[in-house]
């Protein structure tokens, strides 16, 4: 094994993604890792606290591209407008590798409790991130806990119907069209 290899942390997830693709959650082992990207144990645990973390880790990805969103956005804008108007950017900066891809990590989640459980902070950081960013700007608290819980509620339902349908949408569209349809709901 060489002392040194570009690229460690790519290389441990994607052999951790194969490894819960191939034999299951439960079933890989941090050594089988380690070994399929042609690291050591040790240098997994540099990386990663353990082998969940190598599945979550871009779970604070959205989050933080959603806070520069905000602190970018034109100080004209309210807060779903600029929410409207980062849907495009979110879904090709987050979501930009085949569709399979995430197909396969989420049946790699549903497999596990304490993995879905690791995925339902998603929204909540999600939430607060936009909140803080809302309020930032000099939304009102309330509205802007609104604003945030509601994105947070689109992208869930956007991603479930993307992952969820047999042909080739757009997320980007999906989000649009679940935003649409959330906002004529509250003004029926």
């Amino acid at each position: 094994m060489a002392r040194w290899q570009p690229d460690a942390r790519g290389r441990l997830e994607r052999a951790a993604f194969e490894l819960f693709v191939e034999q299951g959650f439960a079933a890989t082992t941090v050594p089988q890792i380690a070994e399929r990207a042609g690291l050591s144990t040790r240098t997994f645990f540099r990386h990663f606290a353990d082998k969940r973390d190598a599945l979550f880790a871009e779970e604070h990805a959205v989050p933080e591209q959603a806070a520069r969103i905000i602190a970018e956005a034109p100080a004209s804008l309210g807060p779903m407008q600029i929410v409207a108007d980062g849907f495009d950017a979110v879904a090709a900066a987050q979501f930009s590798r085949e569709k399979s891809y995430y197909i396969a990590r989420h049946q790699i989640i549903q497999s596990d409790d304490g993995l879905r459980e690791r995925q339902l902070r998603m929204p909540a950081a999600l939430v607060d991130s936009l909140r803080r960013g809302f309020e930032e700007r000099g939304t009102d608290p309330v509205d802007a806990m609104l604003a945030a819980h509601l994105t947070a509620t689109v992208f869930s339902v956007s991603i479930g119907r993307w992952l969820s349908s047999p042909n080739s949408e757009p997320l980007a569209a999906l989000l649009r069209d679940t935003f649409d349809r959330m906002r004529r709901t509250a003004s029926s």
